[in-house]
C-alpha cells in the first residue's frame, strides 16, 4: 500500500488529504478569509495521521500544490511539505494547482478553464479539454470583454474569482461553476499517485513554488 499525504494551500482553502494507492481515505480542509494556513495546516496533518492510525514514517511521499496562487499560502504549504520529506527521508511531489482545480469537473464536451484570483481583473488560468488534457499552459491574464473571443465552444469556468469576471465575460458560451471555487487536496490524490509511479519527484532542497509573478509588497496607507 502506497500512502501519500497531499497538501493544498494555494488559495484561502487549507486542505490536506491522505491517499492510499491514489484513492482518498481522509481529508480535512477549511476555507478561511484570513488565510490561517500557518495555524491549521500542521494540526490537520497531525489529526489525519492519528485518526487513520498512521505515522509520518508510514508515508511514502508528500505531494504539494505548486502554484500559482497566494504567495503566503504556497510558502506555508511547500515549507511544511519539505520539512516532512526531510524528517522521514521520502520524496516530494509537486502538482500544478490549476490542474488540481480542473479535475473537479467532468464534462462531455466544451473547454474547462480553471482560474485563480490575482489582482484587479487579473487571473491565473489554463485551458483543458473535456478529457482534462491541457490545451493551453498556465498564464497570468488580464480579462476583458474580448477574452476568449476566438473560442466558439462552451467554456466552463471555475475558481475563486467568478464574481468579478462575470462582469466582463458575459457571452452565453460561458458557464460558471459556482460550486467549484477552491482547489482541494482530494483531487490531488490520483494525480500525485501517477507521479509517484513514474518517479516524477522534485528536489526537496531546491524546489520553489510556482508564483508566476513576482511577489509585490504594497505600502501602508496609515
Amino acid at each position: 500500500m502506497i500512502y501519500i499525504l497531499n497538501i493544498e494551500t494555494s488559495t484561502k482553502n487549507c486542505s490536506v488529504s491522505i491517499a492510499q494507492n491514489g484513492k482518498n481515505i481522509a481529508i480535512k480542509e477549511m476555507a478561511n478569509e484570513g488565510y490561517s494556513h500557518a495555524e491549521f495546516l500542521h494540526v490537520f496533518i497531525e489529526k489525519l495521521l492519528e485518526e487513520n492510525g498512521l505515522k509520518t514514517k508510514d508515508l511514502h511521499a508528500i505531494a504539494v500544490s505548486q502554484g500559482p496562487g497566494s504567495y503566503t499560502g504556497l510558502r506555508i504549504g511547500v515549507s511544511a511539505a519539505k520539512g516532512l520529506c526531510f524528517a522521514v527521508d521520502i520524496p516530494l511531489i509537486a502538482v500544478e494547482t490549476l490542474t488540481v482545480l480542473a479535475h473537479q469537473v467532468h464534462m462531455q464536451n466544451g473547454l474547462i478553464i480553471p482560474m485563480i484570483d490575482a489582482r484587479r481583473m487579473e487571473v491565473y488560468s489554463a485551458i483543458f479539454n473535456s478529457k482534462l488534457e491541457k490545451t493551453r499552459g498556465v498564464e497570468a491574464q488580464i480579462l476583458d470583454e474580448t477574452t476568449f473571443s476566438d473560442i466558439n465552444e462552451t467554456i466552463y469556468i471555475l475558481g475563486d474569482c467568478q464574481e468579478k469576471i462575470k462582469t466582463v465575460l458575459t457571452d452565453k458560451k460561458f458557464v460558471f461553476l459556482e460550486d467549484n471555487i477552491f482547489p482541494s487536496a482530494k483531487e490531488m490524490s490520483a494525480l500525485s499517485f501517477e507521479k509517484y509511479k513514474n518517479n516524477d519527484f522534485v528536489d526537496v532542497a531546491y524546489f520553489e513554488p510556482y508564483y508566476l509573478k513576482d511577489f509585490m509588497v504594497t505600502k501602508s496607507t496609515k
